[in-house]
């Protein structure tokens, strides 16, 4: 997997597609307790699409590298972080898409700044002061030190727990890879740094400072696509709707019965979307 060097310390990125299409490039940006390989499937149906995509692991739990001590984790700290990750690659009019607490985290991006975005696009996620959806917040108020977090993690050994109603389970409508989720919660399991990585991120998250973005959200005035999975109950489809309504120029789409981790859902469905919203018929 390539390794690129950031000021924040050093990060694992895949990258599928070919390297000389003309296109502009497509960037995954992932969720808490995740890697890049929720987008997997998406990048590789883009790639038959000729269309090349990034996907960088960001320091959430389910990376493999620990970030350089004090280095700024909270939800700002880790959007300048994709920031970084563009600056460095030298990537521009990307197409940034989000997914879960990396769709927040691309508004804290476009936020911050928006001037290598030409297109977002976000799947189900947190949004105003949802961030994250109860009972994400008391429960992460509980374990947001490294020790606990270690003590939570535990249990995440065992397949039948990580896909149980209290983990992974409630947020797919397809059934888990064992060896997938395995790969998310190993990092967290054998690794000091990145538990202190991820109980900082946590103790960051506070719903009025993505609130507070939200009422900026219309000073981004590049295209933008909602993709929205129906089932989920997490982020209802009406947190869908009144996100699409704080752009500009925004449209929201509908994908029916998708939970929460729509990219392992419905993967050919959301680069369809993408793909036709790059290059419109």
């Amino acid at each position: 997997m390539p390794t690129v060097d950031l000021p924040q310390g050093r990060v694992n990125y895949r990258v599928a597609g070919p390297p000389d299409n003309t296109l502009p490039p497509v960037v995954f940006v992932h969720g808490i307790l995740v890697n890049g390989e929720m987008w997997t499937g998406v990048a590789a149906a883009l790639a038959e699409r000729g269309i090349r995509s990034y996907t960088p692991d960001l320091p959430l739990g389910a990376h493999t590298v620990a970030m350089k001590p004090g280095t700024d984790i909270s939800p700002r700290g880790v959007a300048r972080l994709v920031l970084s990750f563009l600056e460095a690659l030298d990537l521009t009019g990307v197409t940034l898409v989000g997914n879960d607490t990396g769709g927040a985290l691309c508004q804290f991006v476009i936020d911050t700044d928006s001037s290598r975005i030409g297109r977002l696009v976000l799947t189900n996620c947190d949004a105003f002061d949802r961030f994250p959806p109860p009972p994400g917040g008391l429960i992460m108020k509980l374990i947001s030190g490294p020790r606990r977090l270690r003590l939570a993690a535990g249990p995440l050994r065992w397949t039948a727990v990580r896909h149980s109603p209290l983990a992974y389970g409630p947020f797919t409508a397809r059934p888990l890879d064992a060896e997938l989720t395995r790969r998310w919660v190993t990092p967290l399991l054998t690794d000091a740094g990145v538990r202190e990585d991820t109980a900082r991120f946590m103790r960051g998250i506070r719903p009025a400072s993505l609130l507070d973005v939200s009422t900026r959200l219309g000073a981004f005035t590049r295209p933008v696509l909602l993709l929205w999975g129906t089932g989920d109950r997490f982020f209802k489809l009406s947190l869908g709707r009144r996100l699409a309504q704080a752009f500009p120029d925004a449209r929201l789409i509908e994908v029916e019965g998708g939970h929460t981790f729509l990219p392992l859902d419905e993967p050919d469905r959301i680069a369809s979307e993408i793909s036709t919203f790059l290059v419109p018929a």
